[in-house]
């Protein structure tokens, strides 16, 4: 039985309509109204192929197109930036197959300077001037023309470091997959922050190393401890995080080989906080001072000992700081702790001071504001860091008198800052237990008012003769009526709120002091500081040699004498005086 024959395969479905080129495919002029002088039929314009422009010459095969592309890429639009020959791509235009025609190369030399104010301006001066700009500055300046376009990509690409304010997603989002090169991020957000914002920086910056994220007053964070310990894992080559707002947290199981410094301000009641980061250098944890904070402090400290052995600089500021949680500091053996700051802990006391000298080996800052220790605690602490000890901070310890601060100054020779801000203050023990404003390390915050268990006299005079000291703060001391400075290298004196000094017992000579702050001082003991320290009203004394009258009425200068020219280190003492600033706001 002879078989059937196979029908005919059905025709291949129509090609889609698509626009042709409106050139000669021979001679690359228009079509309308064109005869083309090259003989032979004309091809069929296809969408794979592009005419261009002829580079000369009359034969067909001697001619190439500047432009080709096939179906797979979009059509060439005007709107899109065009490529500079010499950048990531190897030189050349995209699809030419590295071969470059005069045509090309006039339109990449025509490209390679942007015109400003009738001037050529070349596009690497260009973008190292739009380099100086903010984001939103370069933002705006992409969208005059396609080379400005153009230079703003080579920032955006170029940028290491950017700082950026935002208000929500869309302009993170939408920012930071252009700068392919960052490593170092800070968001000031004045909306609130969720895991989209941790997931997009994760997607958006595999090659970042310090993130840190500001939180406007209005705004919330809303990161939770699983958040924020999945993106710390992910993030391997992370190793500065700097977090605040963190009140939502609830439990931090962080665990990092990369992180290094670590801070996370405004916890709260946090139910677990284990952090095992081998390499991590510095630590700082603020909680908030609400009085219902159940977090423990004990069991985080003991453990940093294990999980973080090399810590050298560990910062917290709670209420909840008592001596067991300095006593198990000591336990944890950190030996190598350069820099301890333990502030607002009013539970603290001379027994915490001597844990802290056998825990630690050689101190360089050491902060106890807010604590109850005393004259005695300075003392040991004078005793044990004498050759290390440079930074130095009392504020608001009410128990330490002028005496302490005086020993202090006189045991610590490399001794460089000092602050006693409100801890020298008149009658305490009559005043109404309530809050007030204290300053510590330059920033007002809002603290609780200590007890008080020893009383102070009222007035106090504080004397400092002080070689390498170069910033003291006194501020709100009011119980200082006399105040006298010998301190060559003092360059910033603090004295806010020193209500009761008295202008005929202030006497400062420190010749190189920059920064005097005398906001809430009356206006006798400002006049004071200004004739002192910028020598206003200081009436030019005449260096003549004078002769008394034989009569002994009055004295006469006698010009006759040549005088001597001060010195040149007399002259330099003369000018640095004038360079002090006095601060009433």
């Amino acid at each position: 039985m002879a078989s059937l024959p196979k029908p005919p395969p059905p025709p291949p479905p129509p090609r889609p309509k698509t626009r042709g080129s409106y050139n000669c495919g021979r001679c690359g002029l228009p079509k309308k109204g064109h005869v083309c002088p090259v003989g032979g039929p004309a091809p069929t314009p296809s969408p794979s192929s592009s005419s261009g422009a002829a580079s000369g010459g009359g034969e067909a095969s001697k001619l190439r197109r500047a432009l080709s592309f096939d179906e797979a890429v979009a059509p060439y639009s005007p709107e899109k930036k065009t490529r500079v020959a010499g950048e990531e791509d190897g030189g050349g235009v995209a699809g030419d197959g590295g071969r470059r025609e005069e045509g090309e190369v006039a339109v990449v030399k025509e490209e390679e300077g942007l015109e400003l104010s009738g001037r050529a301006v070349p596009r690497e001066v260009m973008a190292e001037v739009l380099r100086r700009l903010g984001p939103r500055g370069v933002m705006a300046a992409a969208a005059v023309s396609r080379g400005w376009r153009d230079c703003a990509g080579r920032v955006w690409r170029a940028a290491e470091e950017l700082r950026l304010r935002a208000a929500g997603i869309n302009l993170v989002g939408a920012l930071l997959p252009r700068c392919l090169a960052l490593s170092r991020l800070t968001l000031l957000m004045e909306s609130d922050v969720e895991a989209t914002m941790l997931a997009c920086l994760a997607f958006s910056c595999p090659s970042l190393e310090t993130l840190e994220i500001v939180m406007s007053d209005n705004a919330v964070n809303r990161v939770t401890g699983e958040e924020l310990s999945r993106f710390v894992s992910e993030k391997h080559s992370l190793s500065v995080l700097k977090i605040g707002g963190c009140s939502n947290l609830g439990f931090l199981n962080l665990s990092s080989s990369s992180l290094s410094i670590l801070w996370l301000s405004d916890l709260c009641s946090l139910s677990k906080l284990a952090i095992h980061c081998p390499n991590m250098s510095e630590i700082s944890l603020c909680f908030t001072l609400e009085n219902n904070d159940c977090t423990d402090l004990v069991t985080l400290i003991d453990g940093l000992g294990c999980t973080c052995p090399n810590l050298k600089n560990m910062h917290m500021s709670s209420a909840q700081l008592s001596n067991e949680a300095v006593f198990a500091l000591e336990s944890a053996n950190l030996r190598g702790l350069c820099m301890l700051s333990l502030i607002l802990g009013s539970k603290i006391t001379d027994a915490a001071v001597a844990s802290i000298i056998r825990s630690c080996a050689s101190l360089e800052l050491l902060d106890l504001s807010g604590s109850s220790i005393s004259d005695n605690g300075v003392g040991m602490i004078c005793k044990a860091f004498p050759h290390t000890l440079s930074r130095l901070l009392l504020a608001l310890c009410p128990n330490v008198t002028t005496c302490g601060i005086q020993f202090a100054t006189t045991q610590l020779p490399l001794l460089q800052l000092m602050d006693c801000g409100m801890t020298l203050c008149a009658s305490l023990q009559h005043e109404k237990q309530g809050p007030y404003f204290g300053e510590i390390n330059g920033g007002i915050r809002f603290c609780p008012k200590l007890p008080t268990s020893k009383k102070q006299p009222v007035y106090q005079k504080l004397i400092i003769k002080h070689g390498n000291l170069k910033k003291l703060s006194l501020w709100g001391c009011s119980a200082i009526d006399a105040l006298y400075l010998n301190c060559q290298e003092l360059n910033d004196l603090n004295l806010n709120s020193c209500t009761n000094l008295h202008p005929e017992r202030l006497l400062l000579q420190c010749p190189n002091l920059k920064n005097v702050h005398a906001s809430g001082c009356h206006d006798m003991l400002i006049g004071a500081i200004r004739n002192q320290v910028l020598n206003e009203f200081a009436v030019a004394e005449s260096h003549l040699p004078c002769k008394r009258l034989a009569d002994a009425s009055k004295r006469v200068q006698l010009p006759q004498f040549s005088q001597q020219e001060p010195s040149e280190d007399q002259k330099g003492v003369g000018l640095r005086r004038t360079q002090c600033t006095l601060h009433l706001g």
